[in-house]
């Protein structure tokens, strides 16, 4: 049988930290992990836009447990007063889906000089990790979950040389970079987790094509680009709502059969329900690990707290 919401376990007394739970796959994640229980950090940019979600969600389940912090995953002091404001609340943390991202988007930088898609969709990301492990690396039962793409195929290891494609920058090329750096990521956690010996466990999953607002804003940001006017199509027209997209994320984060390191995506491929599926792209990805755990060690300053 097909999995759905109705499969995702009791929550009651877990912490969940979900990125861009304001709208589309982050807004259905909060709310149904909210829905079973869970206490909710929404951590998200736009606060006004998250104080609505809250009421969207509060409208369906009145109990609902959500909290808000403030978050900008292009400016890592953000990233690191999130962290600081979560870990004053919370002493553990049973679930952290890093699903935000930005998708196609013209050239530009971060405040800390960072391309925006690899700044955003992966170091960003990758500070609010390293600085939540504390409280989550210890909790029985506790995953990571870090939202990649089907791009991830067309993406190119990082190099530690050019990481921010400095005179290479394309949209998809910059795109596909940040959602294999987003895989390589997830899994690479799972093996220092495991070395550790630490109760949590990494996962990965995708959303296939999902009508979210990601193509709208992507169109927005280039000024009605053609590939981009071709994938807001495609998502409006053929797309999975964000409810069966987000399904994914949440199997992968709330399955008592999933395993670390597993990734989990729509059955065909960019559609359909949630399922585990295959990891390619085996050759060479210990030395792809290594190369990216070089990077984000030397562009944020900031090492992952595990022996």
């Amino acid at each position: 049988m097909s999995w759905t919401a109705h499969d995702i376990p009791d929550q009651s007394g877990r912490v969940a930290v979900v990125t861009g739970a304001n709208g589309g796959l982050g807004l259905e994640t909060a709310r149904e992990l909210a829905r079973k229980g869970a206490h909710v950090v929404m951590a998200v940019r736009n606060q006004q836009k998250a104080q609505e979600a809250v009421e969207d969600i509060r409208a369906s389940a009145s109990e609902a447990a959500l909290e808000l912090v403030s978050l900008d995953l292009s400016s890592q002091a953000s990233v690191r007063a999130a962290a600081e404001r979560i870990l004053l609340k919370h002493e553990h943390v049973d679930l952290l889906v890093n699903n935000a991202g930005v998708m196609g988007i013209p050239a530009r930088k971060t405040v800390d000089g960072y391309e925006m898609q690899l700044g955003v969709d992966h170091l960003g990301h990758w500070t609010l990790t390293a600085l939540l492990l504390p409280a989550v690396a210890p909790t029985p039962g506790a995953r990571i979950v870090t939202v990649t793409s089907t791009a991830h195929h067309m993406g190119r290891a990082v190099d530690p040389e050019n990481p921010h494609l400095e005179s290479r920058y394309g949209p998809w090329r910059a795109y596909g970079q940040a959602k294999l750096a987003n895989f390589h990521f997830g899994l690479g956690l799972q093996r220092k987790l495991a070395r550790a010996g630490a109760r949590a466990a990494s996962l990965i999953a995708h959303p296939g094509m999902s009508n979210t607002e990601l193509q709208a804003v992507s169109v927005e940001e280039t000024g009605g680009g053609a590939s981009q006017r071709f994938f807001l199509m495609l998502a409006r027209h053929t797309g999975m709502p964000p409810a069966r997209g987000a399904l994914s994320q949440l199997r992968a984060a709330t399955d008592p059969h999933a395993d670390g390191g597993e990734f989990y995506g729509p059955l065909w491929i960019n559609n359909g329900p949630p399922v585990r599926k295959p990891i390619f792209r085996r050759a060479g990805m210990s030395g792809a690990i290594a190369k990216l755990w070089e990077v984000s060690e030397r562009e944020t300053g900031v090492a992952l707290p595990l022996p």
